[in-house]
């Protein structure tokens, strides 16, 4: 609060400078489409003393409000100073440059110079959203509530309005100011972002603060909502920047309900907020609320009726709202009473218990089990949540169900080997069922081979002579022992008396015999003329064969 000397300089300071004028504002907002609700609003309809609509209870910034006509800022701000050079930037010149704002005594190229340096959506160039954004940022940066009193409705007697025209005076003379942009005459630092600018590029200075700062001009925003500043207008405390908004709400508490500043000395405090007297109300029927239980929902305040009436949820068990007095249980969109929420099996109530939904119902996990879940081809009892469940061709089994046919003992995850529908751990297959080889007698694991229907170890699969592996060798047997090839000719094949060598037959050899002696096919031929004697008739001379034109001979 400032005292009664400080109002009274500050007001003589100030009356020599600017004047009040009446009405400061014309805002277009009745019937303007919700920019949230599309077509479900007909359009902003003015709640008696909400910042709100009547129709979709959107706060008025959200509908597509917009200033009526070119605005120049003094006139909203309700400044009158017809010698202040910033009345250079008249309508005509403003448009001509395609703006409708730009900083007052620039060129054009200086002006684009400036415009440059903006975001592109925030550079207000007509038909553009930076035009759209410059009228939204004037609204509400500079609320016409904190403007003139012509627009609160909420300083109902006089001692309110003094209240209001001391904060705004002192405001005025003290805070508040319109930024200039000049060129650097030497290289200055940025007192927003600490970066150097040049000498020659173009800054903004802000009187209200001091001759010796400067900003780039991206850099010249409000510390609270870090918009833009709008056409440089600017509030100044503690050496910050701050739109007209929320310095004022640095000084005086703003009403969240009403949008209006608070000049009254009785308030209320609620959901760290300060509300006028009678506007803590229910966001839905405007009860008030104070000494009243109500809900905060989406950040607004509700009495019970309304609450239950908007939001409560059916129980899905009993069909009856879910009021605020009572837990409300939910599970996938659906919600229950806390003494509702029960299996539908055996009533058991499922509070802080494990449960399963089935077929839009909720059991127990008991019930649920025993009505639906698997169950262990070995003890027909069902799978329950945390088991270990055991699978092989399509059957299934508890992990102390899963046991060996033999031994009975379970299997976990041992290797086994499937015999007649059943498993067989490994030790119990090689004791019981497994193949053993007819030389050693131990189990064969892998790579035995069968002759005769008889299994063997491929290492011990050898000719009975020399020892040599027969797996993948030609051999032939000899009262019924293998021998390979090489052996078998020289223990027991017949010998060609031609050329001496073993007939043994392998690979399909053809041979010749003849009163006890053997030939091979080849080697049957005529002893003088070498023609192959092979189903010829032929003639013996002392065992030699002869054709029988040389026999004559």
């Amino acid at each position: 609060m400032w005292t009664g000397n400080t109002l009274e300089f500050f007001s003589a300071a100030f009356t020599e400078t600017m004047l009040l004028n009446g009405i400061l504002v014309q805002e277009v907002d009745e019937g303007q489409p919700c920019l949230a609700c599309e077509d479900r609003c007909p359009g902003f309809n003015a709640h008696e003393w909400r910042n709100t609509c009547i129709s979709c209870k959107c706060p008025r910034e959200l509908h597509d409000i917009y200033n009526e006509n070119f605005v120049n800022v003094r006139d909203r701000l309700g400044w009158r100073r017809e010698d202040d050079p910033a009345y250079q930037a008249t309508k005509e010149k403003t448009l001509k440059e395609g703006y409708t704002w730009v900083p007052p005594g620039l060129t054009s190229q200086q002006i684009e110079e400036y415009m440059e340096q903006l975001p592109n959506h925030k550079m207000p160039r007509l038909g553009t959203p930076g035009e759209k954004y410059r009228d939204i940022q004037l609204i509400y940066q500079l609320p016409k509530q904190d403007l003139s009193e012509e627009y609160c409705r909420m300083l109902t007697n006089p001692s309110e309005v003094k209240e209001y025209e001391i904060f705004r005076e002192l405001r005025d003379s003290v805070a508040m100011d319109i930024g200039s942009v000049k060129e650097l005459q030497s290289s200055m630092t940025c007192h927003g972002c600490g970066g150097e600018m040049e000498s020659g590029e173009l800054a903004v200075f802000a009187s209200k603060l001091s001759r010796d700062v400067s900003w780039h001009p991206a850099c010249f925003f409000c510390q609270t909502c870090e918009e833009l500043l709008v056409d440089l207008t600017y509030c100044q405390h503690s050496q910050k920047l701050y739109c007209e908004r929320h310095y004022a709400e640095l000084i005086r508490p703003r009403c969240p309900a009403c949008d209006e500043l608070i000049f009254s000395s009785e308030y209320t405090k609620a959901m760290d907020q300060n509300y006028h007297k009678d506007h803590l109300a229910c966001h839905h029927c405007d009860k008030k609320l104070i000494a009243c239980r109500y809900i905060l929902k989406e950040d607004h305040p509700y009495c019970i009726p309304c609450y239950q009436e908007l939001f409560a949820h059916n129980c899905e068990e009993c069909k009856k709202p879910i009021g605020p007095d009572y837990k409300d249980l939910s599970y996938k969109d659906r919600h229950w009473h806390e003494f509702c929420f029960k299996c539908v099996e055996c009533s058991k109530t499922l509070v802080d218990q494990p449960f399963a939904p089935k077929n839009e119902k909720i059991y127990c996990a008991d019930c649920h089990d025993n009505l639906f879940a698997a169950r262990c081809d070995g003890c027909q009892e069902p799978f329950r949540g945390g088991m270990k469940k055991f699978e092989y061709k399509g059957r299934q089994w508890h992990e102390q169900c899963f046991c060996c046919m033999v031994c009975k003992q379970p299997i976990g995850n041992k290797s086994f080997i499937p015999r007649d529908q059943e498993v067989v751990c490994v030790p119990c297959y090689e004791d019981k069922f497994a193949q053993r080889c007819s030389k050693c007698n131990e189990v064969i694991n892998k790579g035995g081979v069968a002759y005769k229907n008889m299994p063997w170890h491929r290492e011990c699969f050898t000719c009975t002579n020399c020892n040599k592996e027969l797996a993948k060798e030609k051999f032939t047997s000899r009262d019924e022992k293998p021998f390979c090839a090489d052996c078998y000719a020289d223990l027991f094949a017949k010998k060609c008396c031609r050329c001496s060598k073993a007939i043994t037959g392998f690979g399909g050899t053809k041979f010749i015999s003849f009163e006890d002696r053997h030939w091979h096919s080849e080697c049957f031929v005529c002893y003088k003329c070498q023609q192959n004697m092979v189903g010829q008739g032929f003639l013996m001379n002392e065992g030699d064969i002869l054709c029988p034109p040389c026999g004559r001979n």
